[in-house]
Parts: C-alpha cells; sequence; structure tokens
C-alpha cells in the first residue's frame, strides 16, 4: 500500500492559477490536472489557502468536487 492509499490523498498539479477568491481575496481559484487515481487526467478548479503556483503539486482528499467559478456564473 503506498502513502497516498494510506492517507487517502491524491496528488494533482497546478496548471493554471484563475485568480483570488474569498471575502477578502485570502484564497486562490487554481486548476489543477490530476495525476493518479479514477479521474487521472480530469483537469479541475479548486480554491487553495496559502502561496501557490504553476507546478505546483497539491495533496487532494477528494477528487470528484469542483470549486464553483469566480463571477458565479
Amino acid at each position: 500500500m503506498s502513502a497516498e492509499e494510506e492517507s487517502g490523498a491524491t496528488s494533482a498539479e497546478v496548471v493554471e492559477i484563475v485568480g483570488k477568491t474569498g471575502m477578502h481575496g485570502e484564497a486562490m481559484q487554481v486548476k489543477c490536472r490530476i495525476r493518479e487515481g479514477e479521474n487521472q487526467g480530469r483537469i479541475i478548479a479548486r480554491n487553495v489557502l496559502g502561496p501557490v503556483r504553476v507546478g505546483d503539486v497539491l495533496q487532494l482528499r477528494e477528487t470528484a468536487r469542483e470549486a464553483d467559478s469566480i463571477g458565479g456564473q
């Protein structure tokens, strides 16, 4: 059993930074490509707290949900 399977996390690489989101702009919305698992290769939008840049690898607990787009449409 790999470390990802034990922790329940799936790795995803940041491919685009969409912009700031949240009440005070404290979060960044990014598009990331799932690197493994059943959704491998799929690109989803997620909100991230803290510093992030293109090429960073995130550990996602779940890959089925996607963040609402900025602008609310």
